[in-house]
């Protein structure tokens, strides 16, 4: 049974279960779940209590903001759920895992991470270049972590990929406060159907 959609607004946070190399990618997520509560947002994450993950999920309820989990069952051990705050649902798959955040976010904010963060990033970017569904998305560049991969969306829109309007679906903000004005105020451009 598929939980009930709150009338809070929900924003889904793509991001890492692992720390990363630099003190400062834990850092950006403490500033980023912090800013996320004080303008009375709630979390939507992958349910992970450690990394990036548990860091932005223990700022957003220090902050007194709502924390609302998705794991699938396989992650269930492996990412510690056991250290993962706010409510927590378990689901079979990985699809379903993505299904459910998705559906029960307002937009999505991109922090540093993996193979996953980039799946889930390119997985919105696509259903909103192809009308699925219109919902902000934005990418935190802090200290530039994700300037080869912007570099990359260039070269597609170059190479005649991408129409430049589909390149700007995914946002680009370099902090927390400038991620949440284009998530509270920017709305998803509108992108025609590609033939």
């Amino acid at each position: 049974m598929l939980p009930v959609i709150e009338k809070s607004k929900k924003i889904a946070v793509f991001c890492g279960a692992r720390p990363g190399t630099h003190p400062e990618h834990l850092l950006l997520a403490e500033e980023f779940g912090t800013a996320l509560a004080r303008r009375g947002l709630d979390l939507v994450y992958g349910a992970g209590g450690v990394g990036v993950m548990g860091s932005v999920a223990h700022a957003v309820l220090a902050a007194g903001g709502g924390v609302t989990g998705v794991i699938p069952r396989l992650l269930h051990e492996r990412e510690r759920t056991d250290n993962a705050p706010g409510t927590v649902f378990v689901v079979r798959s990985m699809h379903e895992r993505k299904a459910l955040m998705y559906r029960l976010s307002n937009g999505f904010a991109v922090l540093p991470g993996g193979f996953g963060t980039l799946d889930e990033l390119m997985e919105v970017a696509t259903w909103n270049q192809l009308s699925i569904m219109r919902k902000p998305i934005v990418v935190v560049n802090h200290r530039g972590f994700f300037d080869p991969m912007l570099r990359m969306l260039d070269h597609l829109v170059e190479e005649g990929f991408l129409r430049a309007e589909e390149r700007r679906v995914i946002q680009v903000a370099q902090d927390a406060e400038e991620a949440m004005d284009r998530l509270g105020t920017g709305h998803p451009l509108t992108v025609p159907a590609t033939a």
